[in-house]
């Protein structure tokens, strides 16, 4: 199924290309910054992405010289004493947005380039991989501004680099450049500027073509474990490997395997 939103008619342009798709951040004017506007088209974006059944991966990028500079601060400050409320109406959004990204069944993997700062950079969080440009940079920003962590990125950060460097980028204000982003752990890639697009399109077209329902459900247990004891965990993997040795992917993952060929997971 090929499906698009006209640009004219969202902040979060959506692409549905033969199980691929493409959701853009469309604010480029002003750096991608989360309004209530792109908050709400984002999340309608992937919860589209989330009821179309051939929806096999989810690539989230930004227009523009940057991925996304956080929340809208011109807005928010524009609005005086009902700051407050605006900030609720925009995290709504954008909290519905990436609890979609959790519980979709499929990779959703984040292009960064330019910057990703604030609500940007826990936004690259929420997803299950970052590829980043090398001229990328990483803020969390909210102390510059005196405002605190949101967007998710107090639950994230500490899980993904600990809280010791989470607290060094919320106290101290720290910059991270793509490098030293992913020799911490918070990206999984660095390429060349120029070559981002094309990575980030190879990357879901090889998750495409893999056992997309095994991914969804190594996703599920991946995120939960956290969260749970260790026998707990293990019968929720006991559970879940049955189902799945039940299922055609399982099938024709191992009669490839056994047959030393290459498993064709789609049609």
């Amino acid at each position: 199924m090929n499906s698009t939103l006209p640009a004219s008619e969202t902040r979060a342009l959506l692409t549905i290309n033969d199980g691929v798709a493409s959701i853009v951040l469309n604010g480029a004017r002003n750096g991608n910054a989360i309004d209530v506007a792109l908050a709400k088209d984002l999340k309608e974006a992937l919860h589209r992405c989330e009821q179309q059944k051939d929806v096999r991966v989810v690539l989230l990028s930004g227009n523009g010289r940057i991925f996304c500079a956080g929340g809208d601060l011109s807005a928010i400050h524009q609005r005086g004493e009902k700051g407050p409320d605006y900030v609720s109406e925009i995290l709504s959004h954008l909290h519905e947005a990436i609890l979609t990204i959790a519980r979709l069944p499929v990779p959703v993997v984040a292009g960064v380039h330019g910057a990703a700062a604030g609500a940007g950079l826990a936004l690259a969080c929420s997803c299950d991989l970052a590829i980043a440009a090398e001229s990328a940079r990483f803020i969390l920003a909210y102390g510059r501004v005196g405002l605190t962590p949101d967007g998710s990125s107090s639950w994230f950060l500490p899980r993904l680099i600990g809280v010791r460097r989470s607290l060094e980028l919320a106290l101290l204000g720290r910059e991270l450049s793509a490098r030293e982003a992913l020799d911490w752990g918070l990206i999984n890639e660095v390429v060349a500027d120029a070559a981002l697009p094309a990575r980030l399109n190879e990357i879901g077209r090889a998750l495409n073509d893999g056992a997309v329902a095994a991914f969804g459900e190594a996703k599920r247990l991946l995120r939960h474990s956290l969260e749970r004891d260790l026998e707990t965990q293990m019968t929720d993997e006991l559970e879940t490997l049955r189902n799945a040795v039940r299922g055609p992917e399982a099938r024709i993952g191992m009669e490839a395997f056994l047959k030393k060929g290459a498993p064709k997971f789609r049609g």
